[in-house]
């Protein structure tokens, strides 16, 4: 096992931000050792967790996606491969602490890439600044667990009608003992029981939400677009779409 060693520290006012390195690996960090983001140094565009590629799968979910939303950046490499894979005009990524881009430009692969824009400030009040997007995703951590947007009635609401007509919103929640994710009764009530769910082996749970109701999830659809990126990738997403489930 490699031994980790620190390449960056800042203190903001939320705490403090670290990137470690392990090897090959670089890792964003907050607070007292908890990790935000992993990125490969050799290829930035890898994604080594699961729940980063299970969330990679809703991006193959929209017919088309010329406009994505990260509302919550971390590291970049969710933003970074999709950059690299999908047919994306113009991105825009919400992130609360200024460092947090500083950092992963630095020294987690981050491009200076024309089509990205980076809006510095909390995500609950800097939405409506951001266009309506085909691929809208929810990933907003702390060092203490996920911001409490991820189960605000209004706010989810919100990033759902953010989304273009056909559009998908991808929600990285957590999971509770029961392998439901947090806040379960209240997505369910709020998107009447119309998303499905894929969990992943880190025990969180991804969300895949329509813009419409009447939206369905085409799977074969989805493993033919899967199959045609998985050369590019390196890797397959078949284990996630076998995974899917309804609205639990």
């Amino acid at each position: 096992m490699s031994e980790y060693h620190q390449l960056a520290e800042v203190h903001d006012d939320y705490g403090v931000i670290r990137v470690v390195q392990a090897g090959d690996y670089r890792f964003l960090e907050f607070g007292e050792d908890v990790e935000q983001s992993c990125s490969y140094v050799p290829d930035p565009a890898w994604l080594e967790y699961d729940y980063t590629r299970a969330m990679l799968l809703g991006a193959l979910l929209p017919e088309r996606a010329e406009r994505a939303l990260f509302l919550g950046l971390g590291g970049g490499s969710l933003t970074t491969t999709c950059l690299k894979f999908l047919p994306l005009q113009a991105v825009e990524a919400v992130e609360l602490r200024p460092a947090v881009p500083q950092l992963a430009r630095e020294f987690l692969g981050l491009a200076d890439d024309p089509r990205l824009t980076i809006i510095i400030g909390d995500a609950r009040t800097r939405l409506s600044d951001c266009a309506p997007a085909d691929l809208i995703y929810l990933d907003l951590y702390t060092d203490t667990g996920p911001a409490p947007a991820h189960i605000a009635w209004g706010f989810l609401e919100a990033c759902r009608a953010q989304l273009r007509p056909g559009g998908w919103l991808v929600i990285n929640q957590w999971s509770g003992t029961d392998g439901k994710p947090l806040g379960a009764p209240l997505l369910r009530g709020l998107f009447r029981h119309c998303y499905w769910e894929c969990p992943v082996t880190e025990g969180n749970v991804i969300l895949y939400v329509p813009a419409d109701g009447e939206q369905e999830l085409d799977t074969e659809r989805l493993r033919q677009r899967a199959a045609a990126l998985a050369p590019r990738l390196g890797y397959g997403l078949s284990r996630h779409i076998d995974a899917l489930r309804p609205a639990s």
